[in-house]
């Protein structure tokens, strides 16, 4: 696909507003961002633009989840004597999170990976340098900086894995 290009948008009064994508190689992806924050991911016959094939409903977390894995956050290289990479993760707290309803502190993150939760995001706001009193709750997604290696070990650990 074209690095240039642009998705289509189209307002759907009382819905909210719908963005069409044609791939290079023709293919029709459409995204549906609703007032209430839903999104739906649909897949469309080129030659149909009404007729969806397949839809995937995304909840916050879930489109924020498949953002980062599309376009991953890099930031720059430290330089010095040592080269450091560093990436940043968005982690989705899930029901069946060890976590869930626990405190940041709990997790002993950044002793136990390297890495850092540096944000929690949460529908009704976002908490920038969450402190170790910080309970976390189903739906919150956590903004996590580290190495590649440390940011994995953060998912591994919220995810019960």
């Amino acid at each position: 696909m074209d690095q240039q290009a642009h998705p289509t948008r189209t307002t759907l009064p009382g819905i909210g507003t719908r963005y069409d994508l044609t791939t290079d190689g023709g293919k029709h992806v459409s995204v549906v961002v609703h007032n209430d924050g839903r999104r739906f991911l649909g897949f469309h016959d080129p030659d149909d633009d009404d007729n969806c094939k397949d839809s995937v409903p995304l909840d916050p977390g879930e489109a924020a989840a498949l953002a980062q894995l599309l376009f991953p956050a890099q930031i720059d290289p430290v330089h010095g004597e040592i080269e450091i990479d560093l990436v940043t993760e968005h982690i989705l707290v899930t029901a069946k999170s060890p976590y869930s309803g626990r405190t940041l502190g709990d997790t002993q993150a950044r002793s136990r990976t390297g890495a850092s939760i540096v944000a929690v995001l949460r529908r009704t706001g976002a908490t920038p340098s969450p402190t170790p009193d910080f309970r976390f709750a189903t739906g919150d997604t956590l903004v996590v900086v580290g190495t590649r290696e440390g940011v994995d070990a953060v998912y591994d650990l919220i995810a019960g894995g």
